[in-house]
C-alpha cells in the first residue's frame, strides 16, 4: 500500500526508487499495488508487471480496508507492505489483525522526524506519535534506508532495520568520474519546500560568488514555495548563476547530472536522498549537510556538513573543487557504495525479510 508514487505514465508523479522496485519485484513474484490518492478517480493499471488500485474517492482509508478485504478472498496475501507509516504503515497494520497475515512496514520519509520551526515530521506531536506505533506495533519488521534514519529510528524506541534504497543499473548505469573542465557546475535535485532547505543553497552560492569561485548551479525539482526560492535568488542578484529547471524526467535529471561536477544536498533531514545515489553513478560525488547517505557515506565517498551552515557548506565545496584528485576519489568511492543499492540485489534482501515475516506469524506484539 503506498500514498501514490505510481503513476499510470511511470515518468510522471512517481517515487522512482519505488517504480523500480516494483517492476523488479513483479518480475518474481504476484505483486498488486494499492495507491490511496495517486489519482482523484478509482481506477485501475499495470506499471512494472504489478497490479495497480487507485482508491482515489473519499473516504479513502475505509475504501483501502474494504479493497485490502476484497483482494485477499479473491487471492489470499501472504504479506503486506506499507510504504510510508501514515496512513499506509497504520492501515496494513490493521489490515493484517483483521486478516491474519504478516505485514511489513516502511518509513522512507520523515515519519521519526521533529522539525517544530518548520512543522515537519512524524514525531512532532502526539497523535502522529500514536499512528507511527500503530504501523509499527506488530508488524514483523520496520525498515528504514539508511543509517542516519535507522538511528533516529532506535532513538524513538523503534527496533527498525535498514535496507538500502535500491538504483535499477538498466536505468542508472554506472560511469566513472570525468576530469573537471572549465567552470565548476553544481547541481540541486529536490522538490523546492523548507525541509530541502533551498534558502541554505541560496545563501551558500552568495558565499560561492564572494570567494570568486567560477560556477554555475542547475537546481531541479517542483516549486512548493509559490516561487519564494526564484524571488530570493534575483533579489540576491543570483540570476546569471543559478537556473531554475522545475520537474524533470528521469531521462533529462540525467543529463542535468550528467554534466555537472558536484551534486550539493541542502536538506534539514532526508531519509536518503535517491539523488545521491543518482548522481554516484554517473561518477558525481555529493557535498551536503549530514543526512541520509551524505552523513554515511562522509568522509570517503561524500563531504558532510552541518545542518544550515551556508558558510560551511561554501567552504567544502571550494575545499573538493580545489583539489581535483580528492573529488574524483570522492566519485570512486562514491560508486563502490552504490553497490549495495543495485536493484536486484537491494530486493532480493527484501524477500529475506518477506520470507521471515511470513514464517512469524501475525503478531510478535
Amino acid at each position: 500500500m503506498v500514498p501514490g508514487g505510481v503513476d499510470r505514465s511511470g515518468t510522471h508523479r512517481v517515487i522512482p526508487h519505488l517504480v523500480e522496485f516494483i517492476a523488479a519485484l513483479a518480475r518474481r513474484h504476484d505483486v498488486r499495488v494499492i495507491a490511496l490518492r495517486q489519482e482523484p478517480e478509482p481506477g485501475g493499471w499495470m506499471l512494472g508487471g504489478a497490479e495497480v488500485r487507485n482508491i482515489g474517492a473519499r473516504p479513502r482509508r475505509l475504501r483501502a480496508l474494504a479493497l485490502l478485504s476484497k483482494e485477499h478472498r479473491r487471492r489470499p496475501f501472504d504479506l503486506l507492505h506499507g510504504f510510508a507509516l501514515v496512513p499506509q504503515g497504520a492501515l496494513v497494520a490493521l489490515a493484517g489483525r483483521l486478516l491474519g497475515v504478516p505485514r511489513v512496514v516502511e518509513a522512507p520519509g520523515g515519519e521519526f522526524a521533529d522539525l517544530a520551526d518548520i512543522g515537519f515530521g512524524g514525531w512532532r506531536r502526539a497523535p502522529g506519535r500514536f499512528w507511527v506505533r500503530v504501523a509499527c506495533r506488530g508488524a514483523a519488521a520496520c525498515v528504514v534506508g539508511s543509517e542516519h534514519a535507522l538511528r533516529l529510528a532506535q532513538a524513538r524506541g523503534v527496533g527498525a532495520i535498514r535496507l538500502p534504497l535500491p538504483l535499477s543499473p538498466d536505468v542508472w548505469p554506472a560511469q566513472p568520474p570525468r576530469p573537471r573542465t572549465g567552470l565548476a557546475r553544481l547541481a540541486w535535485i529536490g522538490s523546492l519546500n523548507q525541509v530541502k532547505d533551498p534558502a541554505l543553497l541560496l545563501d551558500a552560492a552568495l558565499a560561492l560568488r564572494e570567494r570568486r569561485l567560477d560556477f554555475r548551479l542547475d537546481v531541479v525539482g517542483e516549486d512548493f514555495l509559490g516561487g519564494a526560492v526564484h524571488r530570493r535568488a534575483r533579489a540576491l542578484g543570483l540570476d546569471s548563476l543559478v537556473t531554475f529547471h522545475g520537474f524533470l524526467t528521469q531521462g533529462a535529471l540525467r543529463e542535468v547530472l550528467g554534466r555537472a561536477t558536484l551534486l550539493l544536498v541542502t536538506s534539514r533531514f532526508d531519509a536518503g536522498p535517491r539523488v545521491v545515489l543518482e548522481a554516484a553513478s554517473l561518477g558525481v560525488p555529493t557535498v551536503g549537510t549530514a543526512v541520509g547517505y551524505v552523513d554515511e557515506w562522509s568522509p570517503d565517498g561524500a563531504r558532510a556538513v552541518a545542518v544550515r551552515t551556508p558558510e560551511a557548506l561554501a567552504d567544502a565545496v571550494i575545499a573538493v573543487l580545489g583539489d581535483e584528485e580528492s573529488r574524483q576519489a570522492l566519485g570512486r568511492n562514491a560508486l563502490v557504495r552504490l553497490k549495495e543499492h543495485d536493484c536486484e540485489h537491494v530486493v532480493s534482501r527484501w524477500e529475506a525479510v518477506y520470507r521471515q515475516a511470513a514464517g512469524r506469524g501475525v503478531d510478535r506484539d
